[in-house]
């Protein structure tokens, strides 16, 4: 594979994010807010911001922080929210939902599927939670999916490259397979070489520089110790090290 033809997708929590990634040089953007929590849905005002940018940005649809095991009132709010994606112009989602044992609900990823009719489908990390990595990527493939956001079951795509790989050859072509968690401009084309994915995923951000605030914010709650910050110089150099 050409390097150069290796998808960069930014993950980006704010409009400030947004623009930063786009100026790396992203080629896709996904949308959310929060990702010190690992990333839940992003408000309407950004989704319609991000319509409106160059680069496609697909939203991450996830009600709440921890485990991917939804009720059905969750269902509903999802349901919403992906209502919401389509009515800011954007051109896809990312979904996701487990079993308690850890494999993809089927049933509950059919029904939000079938809602999101029309749109562009990532299944996001949950993928990787499943016990079985084989059978959760045929249930992708059969859902419809067009890729699965993955470490290769492992907390880094770096660590899970030759699963990642395997992954890639058991596609063959039918699925996407985007690399994601742990992803920077140092390892990313030792990544794409050795596990022979064609798109990458990583949030290329850096620590919030610190600033004076005042104290007063920071009693009542409102003001986080650590903060971090897409980096477009970040993105930028992914992008270079992917030879484009």
């Amino acid at each position: 594979m050409i390097l150069g033809d290796c998808l960069l997708e930014v993950c980006v929590d704010g409009a400030d994010g947004l623009m930063a990634a786009l100026a790396g040089g992203a080629d896709r953007i996904e949308l959310c807010s929060a990702l010190a929590l690992s990333g839940l849905t992003p408000v309407p005002g950004l989704m319609r911001l991000a319509a409106r940018q160059s680069r496609p940005a697909y939203a991450m649809i996830r009600p709440r922080p921890g485990d991917f095991c939804f009720s059905p009132a969750e269902i509903d709010v999802m349901r919403g929210d992906i209502d919401a994606a389509r009515g800011a112009g954007l051109p896809g989602v990312v979904l996701g939902a487990s079993r308690a044992d850890g494999s993809l609900d089927a049933d509950v990823l059919a029904r939000l599927v079938e809602h999101a009719s029309g749109l562009g489908l990532t299944l996001h990390r949950a993928f990787d939670v499943a016990p079985d990595l084989d059978a959760a990527l045929e249930t992708a493939i059969a859902l419809g999916f067009e890729r699965v956001l993955t470490s290769g079951g492992e907390p880094t795509a770096p660590a899970g490259a030759d699963r990642l790989r395997a992954l890639v050859d058991r596609a063959a072509g039918r699925i996407g397979v985007m690399a994601g968690s742990g992803v920077t401009p140092t390892n990313v084309r030792a990544l794409v070489e050795g596990a022979g994915v064609r798109e990458v995923h990583g949030s290329f951000s850096r620590k919030r520089l610190a600033v004076a605030r005042p104290e007063r914010l920071q009693a009542l709650g409102f003001d986080l110790a650590e903060q971090a910050e897409t980096d477009a110089a970040s993105v930028a150099a992914a992008r270079a090290a992917l030879g484009r």
